[in-house]
């Protein structure tokens, strides 16, 4: 009788022993860091990391629009459909667009950080001798590139210093930081218009 007594409070105190294990592992992994799945800790988001997304967001769909558009529609402006009542004359064909948002990019972004916006930038207007389809897309996504270096600066203490913009005017790094993005939304607009005057559905538009 002694001998499965002791045998029974032997049991007990195995069983106690595990639960009290598998609590605290439960324990500490509550109060570990979340990890990524590569299994470092996740990076907090910061005030640069929070523009870079939404200049990301817009890169993607202005990116999307100029590889969904064929080369041979480059040149490509309303003004080609002659609309009855419209009034089209002389506005940015489809590749002078891409070009536009390409260099009002470095020239909006540049003076983050003080870097000189590339020659090519041409009153806002980029190179006028850059037609193929190939060389405007890179020319795009080197001008977020550039974008992306810049907001990478960004800190509590230099976001609303004052400085002045590429026209001398004075400002902030939040406000130039913000604003390039909502240029190229506005100019992603037209591009879609343009799209669908082709017969061509955005692909931001086209659903999964």
């Amino acid at each position: 009788m002694k001998h499965v007594m002791l045998l029974l409070l032997l049991t007990s105190l195995l069983f106690a022993t595990l639960a009290y294990g598998q609590s605290a592992k439960s324990s500490a992994t509550a109060a570990a860091p979340q990890s990524s799945a590569s299994g470092t800790p996740s990076t907090p988001p910061t005030i640069g990391s929070a523009i870079d997304r939404e200049i990301s967001i817009i890169e993607k769909e202005v990116v999307e629009a100029a590889e969904a558009m064929p080369e041979d529609k480059f040149d490509f402006s309303p003004e080609k459909l002659n609309i009855s009542g419209s009034d089209y004359k002389g506005v940015r064909t489809f590749g002078q667009q891409l070009k536009h948002v390409a260099a009002s990019n470095y020239l909006i972004w540049s003076p983050i950080t003080g870097e000189k916006a590339p020659d090519t930038v041409n009153d806002g207007k980029g190179p006028d001798n850059m037609t193929a389809k190939v060389d405007i897309i890179k020319y795009l996504k080197d001008s977020f590139a550039f974008g992306h270096k810049a907001v990478a600066t960004l800190n509590a203490s230099n976001l609303v210093q004052p400085i002045s913009s590429g026209s001398g005017r004075p400002t902030t790094r939040l406000f130039l930081a913000t604003f390039a993005a909502a240029h190229a939304f506005d100019h992603y607009g037209q591009l879609v218009e343009y799209l669908r005057m082709n017969g061509i559905i955005p692909p931001a538009s086209r659903g999964q």
